[in-house]
């Protein structure tokens, strides 16, 4: 127990059980909106804890990952079997263990329940989904389950709060009473072998570990503990292990299989005469829809056109909600520059913090629409089946086919792609689609392609106008990125994610109607999850990148203008001569600005690394907008707008700034631009990893920045290479 407000102690719930079960939703139900989450220390799982008060008594409740098993083969899938055996630092060991299973399919589900039952730690097992069982015909009777096994049984509809309140008062009354005696499952021949290890555990100094983890040292071959206990343990252990599975194997006991013999065999004897069955099994409605929803041809022609549907809807949907964000944005900043006067701080204000915050708050639409479509689907039961149908395709890659969707995702917004990785349970195809999703080509890449393309692209049509060069280099960016993700995936799995590729094992749950409080809990969820652990990352680095561009040089005379700009502006439209002496007080404010631009961090940085961007066709101007535009891709045009004296408040389509591009001109009197320069801008832009949104999205989907720093320097080296490479060629081609 932890200690509690008033110096008594909170016990500690865990909850656990296999995906498609309802567990998080039962979470939810009990946990309400008193949640934190973060990460464990060191791994990408996700920790989820509520606490409650129910009556007088305080209880912290653990959500853990969805498993069909204890059985851990990576540092990821330890957590759980840590958290539950009191090892997980900085967590106690949970005071109960609520074990949801599905209630239409037991025996599977049983599975875990042994494996929870082996800890040695007060289980109460939850009959979720019990609607589903009653449709379906099956009986249960649970005070007969419940006095067979050992535990108290509770019966619930999670998704529609039935049951709820049942298990709260279940709860606190296991919570003080000792566990059930844990019941030897294997042969005597095992546990012989058992004994054998912790001779062998004693001799090479190891401290022994709970009976649990040397049962999975034995039955785990390869696993995460047989590596732990390897490293530490110098007497060849894996030698040993070897010999033991060998000898367990010639007295009918081999292993791994005898586990899933052994813990099958007694759900069977446990759920004989408790369940019961109707003698004619009938075709389910599930079933007759799946025959269409998972048909090789109309099942994957369904999906596409969903698919189409639903990002065509986040992106058209989102961008009125973006753009009254950004006028919001625009509305703050102009009444912060009325309130303060002209100057280091007014400049803080508006291009740092309200700019900061902007650029966390403008993500929101795409993320709400993406995981409000993503809750509906998984909660009615589609997911699973897009997952099924989208395995074939993806293992060619060595992903599985959960990591479609957030792929797809990511062509709307990394963010929320990254975000969409919690689906994957494997920890090798979660990190290699998560460290990939940032090459699908975001919207925020369309702002850079449509200004290069219409200045430098040619207006050549084919196929009677049906066709344009320029649609072509437009379709040809925007793919690139998926193009590439396919070799660097398959490359990924092969180098820093090695490792055998499990069996894709995806159960298809029943189709039901889904619940609005469950997806209306799961959008609020993951967008609160957003703004509060990748915002304040997002805020701090465009704070970081305005200093390199304010700082140094003297601003005394650009403040000036300003003061004087702003003094006009307030006058009455009276005066013949205001609107002429306006713009010229504008000219000489955004020629000083791209002055002080080029003397500040970021211009010199700029100008140190024009070498390095000349092989590419680039001058120090662009590579000025390129390291601006780390934030977020699209500020380049913004940044250029200053560079060329035309002032931020530019876009895609203004005239002035593509003429000021293409008369833009090297110190000999060539042009900078050209068509080469504009294939070398976009491919690097298509490739980069230009948005600090993502970055930091995958720090606290990692808990490390191992993984932003290596995502960021991958694909800044995939995309200098892309770059030169386009560069070249198109020079000796023109």
């Amino acid at each position: 127990m932890t200690p509690g407000e008033s110096g008594t102690t909170t016990p500690t719930v865990a909850m656990i059980g296999n995906p498609n079960t309802g567990k998080s939703t039962l979470f939810s139900a009990l946990a309400g909106l008193s949640t934190r989450i973060g990460n464990y220390p060191g791994v990408t799982v996700e920790k989820k804890i509520g606490r409650v008060r129910w009556g007088t008594q305080s209880v912290e409740l653990v959500d853990l990952p969805g498993t069909y098993s204890l059985a851990p083969r990576t540092l990821d899938e330890m957590v759980s079997v840590d958290l539950l055996l009191g090892r997980q630092p900085g967590m106690r060991r949970p005071d109960a263990v609520v074990c949801i299973a599905d209630a239409s399919n037991l025996e599977r589900n049983l599975y875990l329940l042994s494996q929870v039952l082996d800890l040695d730690c007060p289980v109460l097992l939850v009959l979720n989904m019990w609607d589903t069982a009653m449709r379906r015909g099956i009986s249960i009777d649970p005070e007969a389950l419940s006095r067979r096994l050992g535990v108290t049984v509770v019966v619930t509809e999670a998704h529609r709060g039935r049951g709820v309140e049942d298990v709260r008062r279940a709860l606190m009354r296991i919570i003080d009473q000792p566990p059930r005696p844990v019941e030897p499952l294997f042969p005597p021949e095992f546990y012989a072998a058992r004994s054998e290890l912790v001779e062998k555990l004693e001799a090479c100094g190891s401290a022994l570990p709970p009976h649990y983890l040397l049962d999975r040292l034995l039955l785990d071959v390869g696993g995460y503990i047989e590596s732990y206990f390897a490293r530490r343990c110098a007497d060849n252990l894996p030698a040993f292990l070897l010999e033991l599975r060998g000898r367990l194997g010639s007295n009918g006991c081999p292993v791994p299989a005898t586990e899933a013999h052994v813990r099958y065999d007694w759900a069977r004897r446990t759920l004989a005469g408790v369940v019961t069955r109707p003698r004619q099994s009938r075709v389910s409605t599930s079933s007759r829809i799946d025959r269409l929803l998972t048909h090789s041809v109309a099942g994957l022609a369904i999906f596409a056109a969903l698919m189409f549907v639903v990002f065509q809807t986040i992106y058209t949907w989102a961008i009125p909600f973006m753009e009254a964000i950004e006028t919001g944005q625009q509305g703050v900043a102009s009444w912060v520059a009325q309130g303060v006067a002209p100057g280091p701080l007014r400049s803080l204000l508006i291009d740092g913090v309200i700019a900061g915050v902007g650029g966390v708050i403008v993500f929101l639409p795409q993320i709400v629409l993406l995981f409000l479509f993503l809750a509906v689907l998984e909660d009615c039961g589609y997911m699973a089946r897009a997952a099924f149908l989208m395995d074939k395709l993806m293992t060619r890659v060595g992903l599985s086919g959960k990591s479609f969707v957030p792929l797809m995702s990511s062509f709307a917004c990394a963010v929320p792609g990254v975000m969409a990785t919690r689906v994957i349970e494997n920890h090798r195809d979660r990190m290699v689609t998560m460290l990939v999703a940032p090459l699908m080509s975001c919207s925020a890449r369309l702002p850079v392609y449509l200004l290069l393309i219409a200045a430098f692209v040619p207006a050549t049509a084919y196929v009677n106008g049906w066709v344009t060069l320029q649609g072509l280099v437009l379709f040809g960016m925007s793919s690139l990125g998926a193009a590439v993700a396919i070799p660097v995936a398959w490359i990924m799995k092969k180098t820093f994610f090695r490792g055998e590729t499990p069996p894709f094992v995806m159960e298809l749950p029943p189709y039901k109607w889904p619940s609005a409080r469950v997806v209306a809990w799961r959008v609020y969820d993951r967008a609160r999850a957003f703004v509060v652990r990748a915002g304040t990352l997002i805020f701090a680095t465009t704070v970081l990148v305005w200093a390199a561009g304010y700082f140094p040089g003297d601003r005394g005379a650009l403040h000036r203008l300003e003061t004087r700009i702003d003094r006009l502006e307030s006058q009455p439209n009276g005066k013949s001569d205001r609107e002429v002496v306006l713009a010229d007080l504008h000219r000489q404010h955004n020629v000083l600005s791209a002055r002080l631009m080029k003397g500040s961090l970021l211009g010199q940085l700029g100008q140190a690394v024009e070498p390095v961007a000349r092989p590419l066709g680039w001058d120090w101007r662009i590579a000025v907008g390129t390291i601006a535009s780390f934030p977020a891709r699209e500020v380049i045009i913004a940044t250029l707008g200053t560079i060329y004296s035309l002032g931020g408040d530019v876009d895609e389509q203004d005239t002035g700034l593509i003429q000021a591009m293409q008369s833009a001109t090297w110190p000999d009197g060539t042009k900078v631009y050209n068509v080469p320069v504009a294939l070398s801008l976009m491919v690097f832009f298509a490739l980069c990893a230009q948005c600090a949104a993502t970055l930091m999205t995958i720090r606290r989907e990692t808990n490390s920045w191992r993984w932003p720093a290596f995502t960021f320097v991958y694909m800044t080296l995939l995309a200098y290479v892309g770059a030169l490479v386009t560069y070249q060629v198109a020079i000796r081609l023109a």
